[in-house]
Formats: C-alpha cells, structure tokens, sequence
C-alpha cells in the first residue's frame, strides 16, 4: 500500500481540504496521512472564517511524518501565508518525495478568499517548481499567468506559462469554459485534450481537491500521467454524478460510490 500526504486546509463540512483528500486516498487503495495548514469553519453555502496554523506547527507536521513514515506522493492544497508556504518548499526540497501535485486553492466556491495576495508570488516562485503536476482552474490559472485566460488558447499559453515558472507538467481545468468543459495537460512539449460533459448539479463542492487527490493516488500507484489523469477525471465525475444534496448550498461530491454499490447502499 502506497502512503499519501495531503498539506492542505480543513473543511469543517467535509467536503473539500484534508476531508477530501484523505476519503479520496482511501477511495483509491492508499493510506492518507495530514498536515493542516489552516482551519476553517464553513459549510455548504460558505466559509464563515478562517484561522492559519503557524508555520512551525507545519514544519513540526512535516517533520513528524516524514522522519517516520515513507511518503510515496504529496498533495498540496490550501496555503494561504507566504511564511506557511516557504516552509513547505523548504522541507520538500530536504525530503524530496517523488510525486508533488500542488493544487493551486484561492478562492473557496463561494468566493472566500483563501490564499492572500501577497502570497501568491511565493506559491508561483516557491512551490511551483517542485510540482510533478500543477491542476489550477481558469480563475487559478489566471491569477498565476497575470492574463485573462478564457479559451482553449489561452489555456495552452497559460500552460507553457506555468511550465515556464518550472512545474513538470500542468493540468489546466477548463470547468469554467464556455463552449465546452475540456481539461489540458501539458509537458512543456505535448498538449494532450480530455473532454468531459457538463453535469447538471450544483452539489459540486470539493472538485478541485478531490480531483488533484486522485492524482496522487494515481501517481503513487506508479500509473502513467496520461492514464492517471484519465483515472481521475473518470473517478470525480462519477462522484459529481452521484453527488450529495448535503445542507443548504453546494453539496460535496461523493468519493465512495464504488464501495456503497459494492454494498449495497446505492
């Protein structure tokens, strides 16, 4: 069994973050393990508030895990402070695990701002260079590029752009396109098109997060990267299909379809 390490943020709703994160790894045959980055009190219509960890208690996490335990792939999520975000380069630079998939969070579905400003340099200049794969949305993509990023063309700019700061691959998620919801991987030399139907559902919370943990898993289970993001894709749209009508707003995905109908329970 392959390890997985999520640093992200907790979803106190259960959703999206570290909860995710570790449904997903246990979805796919891994053990998870956690650093928490930050705590958050949010549910299905919102975060409510937000309180970082400090940057020594993330160090004390790295550490812990990794002195004991071998990491066969790393999830990076939520990250808001620059101090938060050096940390972890610092000590992934010493570990040196050999898959990193950093998942650029900044904003949460309701528009809460999760990664400050002033921090988004640190993630393109610290953290982006050591990603195996980098999975930012438009917006996401936007924000690190510094340009409007609308269209498949933009999208493939936006790639060689990202590839350029020094991320091995990138998957740029096009859910937010007009015409149509296509994702884009691309190598620095090969731009590979995964297309997707849009799904008619609300209950979407956690995508982001659970689709970059399905490529950890993917990664650490020694699945190559084209058929590792065909595994995922195909993995959070059964998840969005069977979707939860949890609480008042956007309800979370479901990330054991698979072993409730085993079980009967679907």
């Amino acid at each position: 069994m392959k390890n997985l390490l999520t640093i992200a943020g907790s979803d106190s709703s259960g959703g999206a973050g570290i909860q995710a994160d570790l449904k997903t790894f246990a979805a796919h045959g891994t053990f998870g393990m956690s650093v928490i980055t930050a705590i958050t009190a949010q549910n299905t219509q919102g975060v409510r508030a937000v309180e970082n960890i400090t940057a020594t208690m993330v160090k004390e996490q790295i550490d812990a895990i990794f002195e004991d335990i071998p990491v066969h792939a790393v999830k990076i999520g939520m990250v808001s402070e620059t101090p938060i975000i050096e940390c972890i380069a610092d000590r992934l630079r010493y570990y040196q695990p050999e898959y990193i998939v950093v998942d650029p969070v900044m904003v949460s579905k309701s528009g809460y701002l999760l990664l400050e400003p002033s921090a988004c340099k640190a993630l393109c200049q610290k953290l982006i260079p050591l990603a195996t794969l980098v999975t930012p949305n438009l917006p996401e993509a936007e924000v690190i590029v510094g340009f409007p990023v609308k269209t498949k063309a933009d999208m493939l700019l936006a790639a060689k752009h990202i590839i350029n700061l020094g991320a091995k691959n990138v998957l740029v998620k096009g859910g937010h396109l007009e015409s149509s919801a296509d994702d884009l991987l691309f190598d620095g030399t090969t731009s590979t098109w995964f297309t997707a139907e849009r799904q008619a559902t609300k209950n979407t919370h956690g995508t982001g997060c659970t689709l970059s943990s399905a490529l950890a898993s993917n990664l650490a289970n020694n699945v190559p990267l084209i058929q590792a993001v065909t595994n995922s894709k195909a993995y959070i749209s059964k998840a969005i299909e069977y979707s939860l009508a949890l609480g008042k707003g956007c309800g979370p995905t479901h990330h054991f379809v698979d072993l409730y109908k085993l079980a009967g329970w679907l």
